[in-house]
C-alpha cells in the first residue's frame, strides 16, 4: 500500500504475471495502483523490496508480496466473495491447474523467442503438446464451468499474447483444441481482461517481438516473419 492507501502492484508493460493479478482485482472492483519500472534499468527502491529482483511485487499495508500466483492467492482471499471454487477438491484441482498454465505461459513465450525455425517448430510442439490434457477439463464458457473464477485469470495471459500472434501471422495455436479455442476467446473478449493490459499493448508486444535478435543483429525466427509481414 503506498501513499494513497491502495495496493500497489509493480511490474512493467508487457509482463503478463502482473496481468493475471489486474485481472483479478478489476473482477472484484479494488481500486489500486500500478507502478511500471523498466526491467533494464530496474530502480534501487525495487531491487531493496524485491529479494529476486522479480516482477511482479505487491505493496499492501506496509509489506511486499512476491510470486504472481502467491499474490494472487492473497488478493482473492483479502477480497471476498472468491473466485475460487468452494468445494475442497475443487479448488485444489485449480491450483494444480494454474500451475499447468504457468507453464504454457513459458512454452508460448520460449516458442516466440526462438532463434531459428528449428527451435520454433521444437517449441511449437510443446506448447500444443501442453494443450493436449487441458481440452477434456473445460466445462464450459470458462474453465469451470459459466462462473469466471480465478484460474481463468491465470490463464488469460497466455491466451492474450497467444491470439495476438496467431492474428498477425496466420498461425493457428489451437488446432484440434476446440473446447480451449472458446475458452480462450470468451476469455480475451472479456472487459477485466481488455482492460488488464496497457492501451496500445497489441503493437507494443508486436514491436517487442520484432526487436529480438541473436548473434548480434540477426533477427530471431518470429522477428523476421513479422517483419515480411509489415
Amino acid at each position: 500500500m503506498n501513499a494513497t492507501g491502495k495496493p500497489e502492484l509493480i511490474s512493467f508493460d508487457l509482463c503478463p504475471f502482473v496481468q493475471r493479478s489486474v485481472i483479478t482485482l478489476l473482477e472484484k472492483n479494488v481500486e489500486f495502483d500500478l507502478t511500471y519500472i523498466d526491467l533494464a534499468n530496474k530502480p534501487d527502491w525495487f531491487l531493496e523490496i524485491s529479494p529476486l529482483g522479480k516482477v511482479p511485487v505487491l505493496r499492501e499495508k506496509g509489506e511486499v508480496l512476491f510470486e504472481s500466483a502467491v499474490i494472487n492467492e492473497y488478493l482473492d482471499e483479502t477480497n471476498p466473495p472468491s473466485l475460487h471454487p468452494v468445494d475442497p477438491l475443487e479448488k485444489a484441482k485449480n491450483r494444480a491447474w494454474i500451475e499447468v498454465g504457468g507453464n504454457q505461459l513459458m512454452n508460448s513465450f520460449h516458442m516466440m523467442m526462438a532463434e531459428t525455425a528449428q527451435d520454433y517448430a521444437t517449441h511449437r510442439e510443446a506448447l500444443m503438446a501442453g494443450f493436449k490434457p487441458v481440452e477434456g477439463q473445460i466445462e464450459g464458457t470458462f474453465f469451470n464451468g459459466d462462473s469466471f473464477c480465478l484460474i481463468d485469470a491465470a490463464w488469460a495471459p497466455v491466451f492474450t499474447r497467444l491470439l495476438i500472434v496467431e492474428q498477425a501471422l496466420g498461425e493457428d495455436y489451437l488446432s484440434g483444441y476446440p473446447k480451449i479455442r472458446a475458452w480462450a476467446e470468451a476469455l480475451v473478449a472479456r472487459d477485466s481482461v481488455i482492460h488488464s493490459v496497457i492501451d496500445g499493448f497489441r503493437d507494443k508486444f508486436l514491436t517487442y517481438l520484432q526487436k529480438k535478435t541473436y548473434n548480434g543483429d540477426t533477427p530471431a525466427y518470429l522477428a523476421g516473419r513479422l517483419a515480411e509481414q509489415a
